[in-house]
């Protein structure tokens, strides 16, 4: 999932007003704001809510609450979504869905994450697959002990998570990292390790 039209600064402005007013019951101000992005003036906080409500993300009401018209991965709010844990760094261990590493809910489409299965968001960390997923990049993870060929996997490697590029052959089963660095190099396993999911979706939210 992209972030389309949406420079980073508006990307993160708008996941922090979607957090507000969907878990919290109301719009953040504009104090809030300026103070989540690192805005020196609220005036900076305004341009950015004008575009944003011209890219039509979002429409502002004479009360000045914020109606969010479009989520954080472009679809209408009409379109039917579950909400999905974002539970934080990739480079965490486990357990990963631990209550306390939940740091917000994100409504995602179906049409991405399709109900019947779970699913969990996490924060890419550092360089080892920059060339598909970047530091900072949102991988929306699927649920599952087993993956084929080419998918990329959230794997446990000594009580560490991370994403690489899953290969299996007779005897052995290949973590591929997808760097522009060279000092990343396969992995080789036995079969005697964990995947805990398999990524089906990126939202670039690299810095």
């Amino acid at each position: 999932m992209k972030k389309g039209n949406l420079d980073n600064r508006e990307f993160k402005g708008l996941f922090f007003i979607n957090d507000s007013v969907v878990y919290k019951g109301k719009s953040p101000s504009l104090r809030d704001i300026a103070k989540h992005l690192g805005f020196s003036s609220p005036r900076s906080v305004s341009l950015l809510l004008e575009r944003l409500e011209k890219k039509g993300y979002i429409r502002k009401t004479d009360g000045g609450n914020i109606v969010i018209l479009k989520g954080l991965d472009g679809e209408t709010q009409s379109e039917r979504t579950i909400e999905i844990p974002l539970v934080g760094s990739v480079a965490c261990g486990i357990p990963l869905l631990a209550e306390e590493n939940i740091e917000a809910m994100m409504p995602i489409s179906q049409k991405i994450a399709r109900p019947g299965a779970s699913y969990f968001i996490l924060r890419a960390d550092g360089e080892s697959m920059n060339k598909i997923i970047k530091d900072g990049d949102l991988a929306i993870v699927r649920q599952q002990p087993v993956a084929e060929n080419g998918q990329i996997v959230v794997a446990l490697i000594d009580d560490k998570a991370t994403l690489k590029e899953f290969y299996k052959t007779k005897d052995h089963i290949i973590l591929c990292p997808k760097s522009t660095r060279k000092e990343f190099k396969d992995t080789i396993m036995d079969n005697n390790f964990f995947i805990q999911g398999v990524v089906v979706s990126i939202i670039n939210n690299s810095k």
